[in-house]
């Protein structure tokens, strides 16, 4: 075997098997998820994705619609503070990347961590988690294409002077019928997906290439516009309005972990999984505070409520010229079109990983044999994605993947900690320092940020759960290849 898929070393005391505890709890051996690795319905996923492709999954998944558009709704909450909000959030999603890091080094698998869990903390936990990432990747597709449409229609307005109306351009709720450019930009995303893991991974390093330098090209040109009297007071709102524009901005750090979802595709998962996954979070993290910093300084955060495409606005403003917003758009409409890619590519892998697991029917896990790609699960989340995208405002999106997202990063962090017990001598390309205090302070973060939503989003999150177990109770629960004789023997 390659280094990427040599199993664990057994454990002087090793898991005993699901049947020494409930069937809620039974856990998957780390063993068997090495061993699974890369297996579907009728075929294999293909291992050919290296640590700079991997790299780009995560910073495509990641640089996007957090940045060029939620930072319009961002900024209103906490003002010229947004800066210290966008700092909060990335300590946030640090603990937790270090906790990714070292559990993707140890259990290279396409489950992310769902699959940690699945080993960690037993069969509930683990379809909780893989349902919450069903919210974090699925749902956040659809809200990344709604931006995706805003810095289109400025595109469009700024080249042959034509928006699309209200009717086309916008979903019921905010004053439209239907989201035409969301739901034409999830199918394009589905067009190169179908077309294999290399190629699709090869558009997205481009499109990445496209949106950092559209990033950098923006820092250049505002800061000639940036005004120090802008950044005061620094905290008009005080620290609950930190607070809750960490909350809202966690949202543009949702996607560092998707190239964890790439485990089976990995040409080395135990080394270049962590690289890329910690790589990616500090490239993004320094071009957000970067641009948030430039953006306040160049506007005033009064002027950024109702601002949807507000760096746009803000590059027109300071040069008087409207051909830098045009290209900004243009590198927005790259950006959030790579966005979009990646999480589908993630989302997909997520649930090719459930239903080989037998918690979701196995159409998810079938592989098309030529290209090696889930094709009728690309398909299926597709469509769902398409629909959620055409049809749901951006704000309430992006609060519900949220809330999603950290639940499932605060026990990612719980399942390093309980993982170093129950395999010590497991092979591990990462491993976090300071455990188990780093893991702990990720936990806490995830906790502490989760406060800053408000009601209406925990409703619905707890809705979603909800459902989330109805189903699994009906289907997951009696379908579990875990919990069949004959697989166990396996």
């Amino acid at each position: 075997m390659d280094q990427g898929t040599t199993p664990p070393a057994p454990d002087p005391a090793p898991y005993r098997g699901p049947g020494a505890g409930s069937r809620l709890t039974r856990r998957k051996p780390v063993e068997r998820l090495i061993t699974e690795s890369g297996k579907g319905e009728g075929g294999a996923l293909r291992r050919s994705l290296g640590v700079w492709q991997l790299t780009s999954i995560s910073i495509g998944a990641t640089l996007g619609t957090g940045i060029f558009v939620v930072l319009g709704e961002a900024v209103p909450e906490a003002g010229p503070a947004v800066i210290a909000a966008f700092v909060v959030a990335g300590f946030t999603a640090l603990f937790s990347a270090l906790s990714y890091a070292e559990l993707a080094g140890t259990i290279p698998v396409a489950g992310s961590s769902y699959s940690y869990t699945y080993a960690t903390m037993g069969e509930l936990t683990a379809w909780v988690i893989g349902w919450c990432l069903i919210l974090e990747y699925g749902v956040s597709v659809a809200a990344v294409a709604v931006g995706w449409g805003q810095y289109l229609n400025e595109l469009l307005d700024g080249t042959i002077g034509v928006t699309l109306p209200d009717a086309l351009s916008a979903p019921p709720g905010d004053g439209g019928v239907v989201n035409l450019p969301a739901l034409v930009v999830v199918l394009l995303a589905m067009v190169l997906l179908l077309g294999g893991a290399r190629e699709s991974a090869t558009a997205n390093a481009v499109m990445v290439v496209v949106k950092i330098s559209a990033l950098l090209m923006f820092c250049a040109v505002a800061v000639t516009g940036v005004r120090a009297g802008n950044y005061a007071p620094f905290m008009p709102l005080g620290v609950a309005g930190v607070n809750v524009a960490a909350a809202t901005l966690f949202f543009s750090y949702i996607g560092f972990d998707a190239a964890s979802t790439a485990g089976e595709e990995a040409r080395n998962p135990r080394r270049d999984l962590p690289r890329a996954i910690i790589l990616s979070l500090v490239i993004v993290t320094v071009l957000y505070c970067l641009v948030a910093a430039v953006a306040v300084g160049a506007m005033p955060w009064q002027d950024f409520t109702g601002s949807e495409a507000a760096l746009a606005g803000i590059m027109e403003e300071v040069t008087g010229h409207a051909v830098w917003s045009v290209l900004l758009a243009l590198g927005a409409v790259v950006a959030i079109a790579s966005v979009v890619l990646a999480v589908l590519y993630g989302q997909t892998r997520i649930l090719f990983s459930m239903a080989r697991d037998g918690l979701i029917p196995a159409v998810f896990s079938r592989v098309h044999q030529r290209t090696g790609v889930p094709r009728a699960n690309t398909l299926i989340v597709s469509a769902f994605c398409g629909l959620l995208a055409a049809l749901i405002p951006l704000g309430r999106l992006a609060d519900a993947t949220s809330i999603g997202t950290l639940f499932a990063f605060a026990l990612v962090n719980v399942s390093v900690v309980i993982l170093r017990r129950t395999h010590p001598r497991a092979t591990r390309g990462f491993r976090v320092p300071l455990s188990p205090l780093l893991p702990a302070l990720g936990f806490a973060f995830c906790v502490w940020t989760m406060t800053g939503l408000d009601a209406v989003t925990w409703t619905v999150f707890g809705l979603w759960l909800v459902g989330g177990l109805v189903i699994y109770f009906t289907y997951g629960i009696h379908h579990s290849r875990l919990g069949r004789p004959h697989e166990e023997a396996r």
